[in-house]
């Protein structure tokens, strides 16, 4: 077990400096604990977000569509956003900037209302009829001054019949006409479809794409990002083309898939003794990649 530490640790960002020095239960609780590590299409993400969240209101809101694989940093990305502006309660209202709703795996109208309902935490009566459910909706909309309606797990469109589909695209096109407030969609590549299938809504909403990771200049500044928020006592030499070819390739190229790999990793580094992400702890750490999860749940099916 290794036990020469540099007392200065200067491989680590100044935080993680801090929690080094800490025993190994409180170290591994912090390798745990969701983290952001920044990147140039999350920035400009942020970036794309905050302007259409100050947009002047007009006739006609331009609006967001965010799309990439499973688990490649939307929903991190939007929920960093919705903190940066958080609920505020003032004397005569209370605000709620950014509304973020899940949409109903059956896209059904009276089911999505209901969600955003639920969303705004307002109490619900059992069998309220559409009318009244889009009249509470609209109305807490405009009280709680919603400047901004995000609309996650959008893909869930594809999966109603013809006509409900239909519905659904025409309801989006009705909040964005009465609200006038930017709509923003987020999901995989089936999200995209579901837009562009109407042509009016196509025109509405510009998209952003998070591509899967390819092993270049940028992957090796997110794994030295990586490298240097874990709180091991030994640099992890992993911000290389070789190494991040490796990772992204076990990782299959998301961002989520990779931390995960790399949080496995950090933890056998501090169980072992190790103190850093190496070779060796990579292939001890207890991950396994999507593809290798499905077989073994397949083969153990069998």
């Amino acid at each position: 077990m290794v036990t020469d530490v540099a007392p200065d640790l200067p491989h680590l960002h100044p935080a993680a400096r801090q929690l080094a020095t800490l025993p190994a239960a409180e170290r591994l609780r912090h390798v745990r604990a969701d983290r952001w590590i920044g990147y140039t299409r999350a920035t400009q993400a942020l970036d794309k977000l905050e302007t259409l969240l100050a947009w002047p209101t007009r006739q006609r809101m331009p609006n967001l569509l965010v799309i990439g694989p499973t688990n490649n940093g939307k929903s991190m990305i939007i929920e960093k956003f919705r903190r940066a502006h958080p609920p505020a309660s003032h004397p005569d209202r209370e605000e709620i900037p950014v509304l973020v709703v899940h949409m109903p795996s059956d896209p059904s109208v009276t089911r999505f209302y209901t969600a955003l309902l639920a969303a705004m935490g307002a109490p619900l009566r059992p069998r309220q009829r559409l009318a009244e459910l889009e009249q509470l909706a609209l109305r807490l909309l405009r009280e709680l001054h919603v400047r901004m309606l995000v609309i996650d797990e959008l893909r869930h469109v594809l999966a109603g019949r013809g006509d409900s589909r239909r519905e659904f695209l025409n309801l989006v096109r009705f909040l964005g006409n009465e609200l006038r407030i930017p709509l923003v969609g987020v999901g995989t590549r089936e999200a995209y479809l579901a837009i562009r299938s109407d042509d009016q809504l196509e025109n509405r909403f510009a998209p952003l794409t998070l591509p899967r990771w390819q092993a270049d200049e940028e992957a090796c500044s997110l794994l030295a990002s990586f490298a240097a928020s874990f709180p091991l006592r030994r640099p992890s030499r992993i911000a290389t083309p070789e190494m991040a070819s490796y990772l992204l390739t076990r990782s299959e190229g998301t961002i989520g898939e990779l931390e995960h790999l790399l949080t496995d990793a950090a933890v056998e580094a501090i169980e072992s003794g190790e103190e850093a992400i190496t070779q060796r702890v990579l292939l001890m750490a207890p991950y396994a990649g999507p593809t290798e999860r499905r077989r073994l749940f397949e083969r153990e099916l069998t």
